[in-house]
């Protein structure tokens, strides 16, 4: 297993950065996994997520992960290409979305990405893995959102440790950080 993490603010060009590696690293064979819920999606996200389709080779097979995650990424553990898109989205939909919050919200986190990156790790796949930095603005307001902050924060912690490589996107630009 090879992991790249690339990590951005919203809009900073991290997706397409991440589908240009991807397509450089695996060509055709790269197999393309949303994290977004499609069954939590309003209809601008729903239009985030054919603007995202359209952006990315047909070629590239979409695996749209939700409850079943484990099982769906063990059926893909033998592409050679794999890009996650994104981290934060992942975290937010196991952990936020449809019920009640976890009490701890970092350390159930850092079990979730525990268990994902066990499961990239029982694969021989080039990982590419996006993600969002939310740790450089504010502090939320919400506890809801403070929550998610810290949530996301470990998890982007634990997925740098373990990546091969890393890229921090700032407006487009692309800054190797490991």
């Amino acid at each position: 297993m090879r992991l790249t993490f690339v990590i951005g603010g919203a809009r900073s060009g991290k997706s397409a950065f991440a589908q240009e590696l991807a397509r450089q690293c695996g060509g055709d064979a790269v197999c393309f996994v949303a994290t977004l819920r499609e069954d939590f999606a309003d209809a601008e996200m729903q239009q985030r997520i054919r603007r995202h389709r359209a952006n990315r080779p047909a070629t590239w097979p979409t695996v749209a992960l939700d409850d079943r995650w484990r099982a769906q990424l063990r059926a893909i553990s033998g592409a050679r290409v794999i890009l996650l898109d994104c981290l934060s989205l992942f975290v937010s939909g196991a952990l936020f979305m449809g019920g009640d919050p976890p009490a701890n919200a970092e350390d159930a986190a850092a079990a979730l990405v525990g268990d994902l990156l066990a499961a990239m790790r029982n694969s021989s796949a080039h990982w590419i893995v996006v993600s969002n930095e939310v740790g450089m603005s504010i502090v939320p307001e919400h506890p809801a959102a403070r929550a998610y902050r810290d949530a996301l924060g470990r998890a982007n912690q634990m997925v740098m440790r373990a990546a091969d490589e890393a890229y921090l996107l700032i407006a487009g630009a692309p800054l190797r950080v490991k």
